[in-house]
C-alpha cells in the first residue's frame, strides 16, 4: 500500500482511477453491466458518505464493499433466475481485440477470464466461492485479505478457493485456445453453418458439445440446452436453412474473445459465441434475448 492509497489522503474524486478494477469484479460476479455498474455507483456513495479516517486503504475498502455487495446481489438474484424463461446467460460486453495473441498458458487463460464460458461455469459456485474465487485467481488477492472482506477464517477461505477451482478447472480445456486459433475456429464453425455442411460442422464439434439459447422470454429461443454433436448440428443446420438468408454478420469481440455478430436489417439480433474445448468446440452460445444486446456495438464501462 502507497502512501497515496492512505484514505485519508485520497481526494474525493481521486477512488474513480479504481472503477475499472471494481466494474471488473462486479461484471463478474453478476453477469449482468447494469447490475455491476449499480453495484460500484453504490460503493462510491457509502465512501463518500463514510468516515475515512480509520480506513487504511481506499482501494481495499471499496474492493471489500463491492464484494459484499455483489454476493447479496447474487444470494437476491438466486430466485430471479430460477424463474428466467430457457437458460440463463451472462450480458455480453464489448472489448478490445489483442494486440498480441499470448501463449496457451496461465497468462492466456487469465486473459479470458472474462469468457461467457467461465461466467457461466461461476453460476453454479455459492455466491462467496464465486467472491473467494474471482478474488484470488483473477485478482490475486492474498487469502489474508479475501478471509477479512467475507468475514471467515483464512483456513476457511483456502478451502473455498481450492474447492471453486477445482469445479472450474475441472470443466475448462486442459490446454486454453489462443485468441488467434480461436476466431479460426469461429470463422470455420460459421462457414461450415452457413454452406450446410454437416461434415464439416460435426468435425469441429466436441462430442458432448452443448447449445445453449438465452432468450429471456422475450423472443424466439430453446428452452433447453441442448447436448450432443448429432443434436447440436441439426438443429443448427436446420436453423441456419430457415433464417440464415435474414442475416448479415460480423467478426467482433466481446468479453476478452471472438464473436460472431448477426444482423436483421440494422437492428441486432442475436450474438454467438463458441467454447473451444480439447477436443473440439465445447459449447455454442447464441444470446437473442434483447435486454442483454445493448452493449454489443460498445460499452462506455472500461473493465479490468
Amino acid at each position: 500500500m502507497t502512501r497515496s492509497d492512505v484514505a485519508g489522503d485520497v481526494r474525493p474524486n481521486d477512488v474513480m482511477r479504481y472503477r475499472p478494477k471494481l466494474l471488473g469484479l462486479a461484471y463478474r460476479m453478476l453477469g449482468d453491466m447494469d447490475d455491476a455498474e449499480d453495484a460500484v455507483q453504490e460503493a462510491f456513495l457509502r465512501w463518500h458518505e463514510s468516515d475515512r479516517a480509520d480506513i487504511r486503504s481506499a482501494e481495499a475498502w471499496l474492493v471489500t464493499v463491492v464484494t459484499r455487495i455483489s454476493v447479496d446481489r447474487l444470494r437476491r438474484a438466486a430466485t430471479e433466475r430460477a424463474s428466467y424463461i430457457g437458460p440463463w446467460l451472462p450480458e455480453p460486453i464489448a472489448t478490445e481485440p489483442p494486440s498480441t495473441y499470448p501463449a496457451p498458458d496461465r497468462e492466456a487463460e487469465l486473459a479470458s477470464d472474462l469468457s461467457v464460458a467461465l461466467l457461466v461455469l461461476l453460476e453454479r459456485l455459492a455466491p462467496e466461492e464465486r467472491a473467494a474465487f474471482l478474488l484470488r485467481e483473477v485478482f490475486g488477492t492474498p487469502y489474508e485479505e479475501i478471509a477479512r472482506i467475507l468475514d471467515r477464517r483464512q483456513d476457511a477461505v483456502r478451502q473455498m478457493v481450492h474447492r471453486a477451482r477445482t469445479r472450474v478447472h475441472e470443466q475448462r480445456p486442459r490446454v486454453p485456445t489462443p485468441p488467434d486459433l480461436h476466431e479460426k475456429l469461429l470463422e470455420r464453425f460459421l462457414a461450415a453453418v452457413a454452406a450446410d455442411d454437416a461434415p464439416a460442422l460435426l468435425e469441429l464439434l466436441a462430442p458432448e458439445v452443448v447449445l445453449v439459447t438465452d432468450g429471456g422470454g422475450v423472443v424466439r429461443a430453446a428452452r433447453r440446452v441442448m447436448t450432443g454433436v448429432d443434436a447440436v448440428a441439426r438443429t443448427l443446420l436446420a436453423l441456419a436453412r430457415k433464417f440464415g438468408a435474414r442475416y448479415t454478420r460480423r467478426l467482433t469481440w466481446l468479453n476478452g474473445q471472438p464473436a460472431i455478430v448477426q444482423h436483421v436489417e440494422d437492428r441486432i439480433d442475436s450474438v454467438i459465441m463458441i467454447a473451444p474445448g480439447d477436443d473440439g468446440i465445447g459449447a455454442v452460445y447464441v444470446i437473442r434475448n434483447p435486454e442483454k444486446l445493448r452493449r454489443v456495438l460498445a460499452t462506455e464501462s472500461a473493465v479490468e
